[in-house]
């Protein structure tokens, strides 16, 4: 599919969902359509499985989107089931009844059937729960069926249902049926709800152009080595990452065979279950990712708690998005944490370096970490100060990038970018202002792909450029006692042009000259007309 028709199904899905939503918040009908969507996804990468097991037993319908092949073939081959069931497991890990395919739904949406709802919650749960891996336990699990969101009655509810999902078929109907395009249909209506979602889009949203400058940050040492062949990532960890599209941009990047396995943690559930369809809808394998659902800063992850330093998890490239100056309540055994050990802990009024060490502890020595915070970490004492300092003088932080204001949905403050490494080679630090280059938007301010080339060119090449960009020197960072404030080394004003007076002078006389001259041909009209002459120096 076309970028230009991809567009134009997620244009068309979200005004489907504008359209139908009526007086439910954005948040809320969110999860519906894109549970919809995904059991779209499922269905047709079920079928195409089945086919190919089946092979000439695959029942032909001739086309007819009424009629379910495997309905079909369930009802002439009850013996083989089970045995077919078994195999589907093994080859893609889930099992969908026939019943509860995307086809039978959107047949029972058509007819305005009284059981689509009923049918539709044990398709869920089937899925769920009757699946091989355990990356589709729980994953509809916030899809509340029987809310009062979707009407007062079953009847209510049920007539709801069976509108949506007789548009969305309707919508999707009229574009190709290729399923790749699904995940960026996906992605567009994450990003417009998140545009609709206000402060709350924060909890699982990170703006494209950020993710685009962020994602190119990890993988260029990957994309463009030196000397020797691409290099491969094994591993790439987004600790905060809400519904997953900074790990897919990662992954966009490298290539399907670029990278080894993809990890994320999410606390947020209805989030949580977002990025997993996310990462099945844009073609990775359960066995290719792992989204862990738990709490980053306590470390619930039993795989990142490993404590046999052999066995200790790590990671070539990390990428994060945390909340910005969020507020935590660490415990006093959380000091002695492997974590913050050696940095300490930071204040109860803002984790954005609880968040930062917990990623950088678990980074690789020749990875590379890029985080998105708030510009008070550049800047603020006490317990960030010495933190700040400590990584400074064991040389970890490679680059500071500052991006404009109002660029997230979730708030208007300006970020930056801090670009993290355990073994960097420039001594220098590199300081990136790119807060005064972008283009002003009604809600937004956005990023052009001109800006962000310029970003990723100056990190690439550690260019230096007067008012954007400077390395700066450690002794120069430690007189202004570690404080990494961008204004402090990047001067963003503009000097007074010099004024040649000699230039000035000439040009002065010679427009007295044209102003005489212009005087003198006026006064001879006036003089013809009778009037009153100008004033002359003659």
């Amino acid at each position: 599919m076309t970028d230009t028709n991809q567009k134009q199904l997620g244009n068309t899905l979200w005004s489907i969902a504008d359209q139908l939503r009526g007086a439910m918040d954005a948040d809320d009908f969110r999860d519906y359509m894109l549970s919809f969507l995904f059991l779209r996804y499922l269905s047709d990468n079920y079928e195409t499985a089945a086919k190919k097991e089946l092979g000439r037993d695959y029942p032909d319908v001739g086309g007819d989107a009424r009629k379910v092949p495997l309905s079909l073939w369930y009802a002439n081959n009850p013996d083989d089931i089970p045995e077919f069931e078994k195999q589907m497991r093994r080859k893609v890990h889930y099992v969908i009844q026939p019943a509860h395919l995307w086809n039978s739904i959107a047949n029972l949406a058509r007819t305005q059937n009284a059981e689509l709802l009923n049918t539709l919650q044990a398709g869920f749960k089937y899925i769920e729960t009757e699946s091989f891996q355990s990356t589709f336990q729980g994953l509809f699990s916030e899809i509340d069926l029987s809310s009062p969101k979707l009407g007062k009655s079953y009847a209510d509810r049920n007539a709801k249902l069976c509108t949506i999902i007789q548009k969305i078929a309707e919508g999707l109907n009229d574009f190709s049926t290729d399923i790749d395009a699904l995940g960026d249909a996906y992605e567009y209506l994450i990003g417009q709800f998140a545009a609709g979602s206000g402060k709350k889009a924060g909890e699982f949203y990170t703006p494209q152009q950020i993710s685009d400058i962020l994602s190119t940050i990890v993988t260029l040492d990957s994309q463009e080595p030196k000397t020797g062949p691409k290099k491969r990532l094994e591993s790439v960890l987004d600790f905060a990452c809400g519904s997953g599209s900074l790990l897919l941009n990662v992954r966009k990047r490298m290539g399907p065979q670029g990278i080894g396995k993809i990890y994320g943690q999410e606390k947020n559930i209805t989030t949580y279950n977002l990025a997993r369809m996310n990462m099945l809808l844009h073609g990775v394998k359960d066995t290719e990712f792992e989204i862990f659902h738990g709490d980053t800063l306590t470390n619930e992850w039993d795989t990142l708690r490993e404590l046999n330093p052999a066995k200790k998890p790590s990671f070539d490239a990390i990428v994060a998005n945390p909340p910005f100056s969020y507020r935590w309540d660490p415990s006093e055994s959380m000091a002695d944490d492997v974590r913050f050990k050696s940095h300490g802990l930071a204040p109860k009024s803002a984790a954005d370096f609880a968040f930062l060490l917990h990623g950088f502890h678990f980074l690789k020595d020749e990875g590379v970490m890029a985080i998105i915070l708030p510009h008070g970490v550049l800047f603020r004492g006490g317990a960030e100060e010495r933190i700040r300092t400590k990584l400074l003088k064991d040389g970890h932080i490679d680059t500071v990038i500052g991006l404009p204001a109002n660029l997230f949905y979730s708030t208007g403050i300006p970020v930056c970018i801090l670009v993290l490494k355990k073994c960097k080679k420039p001594d220098d630090i590199l300081f990136i202002n790119a807060a005064e280059h972008f283009v002003k938007g009604k809600r937004q301010n956005q990023l052009t792909e001109e800006h962000i080339a310029k970003i990723i060119d100056t990190y690439k090449n550690r260019t230096e450029a007067p008012r954007y960009s400077r390395r700066v020197e450690m002794d120069e960072i430690e007189k202004n006692d570690f404080n990494l404030n961008i204004s402090r080394y990047i001067s963003t004003a503009v000097g007074e042009e010099e004024i040649d007076l000699a230039k000035t002078h000439t040009d002065l006389v010679e427009i007295e000259k044209a102003i005489q001259k212009a005087t003198k041909d006026h006064n001879k009209f006036l003089k013809e007309l009778g009037l009153p002459l100008l004033p002359t120096t003659d």
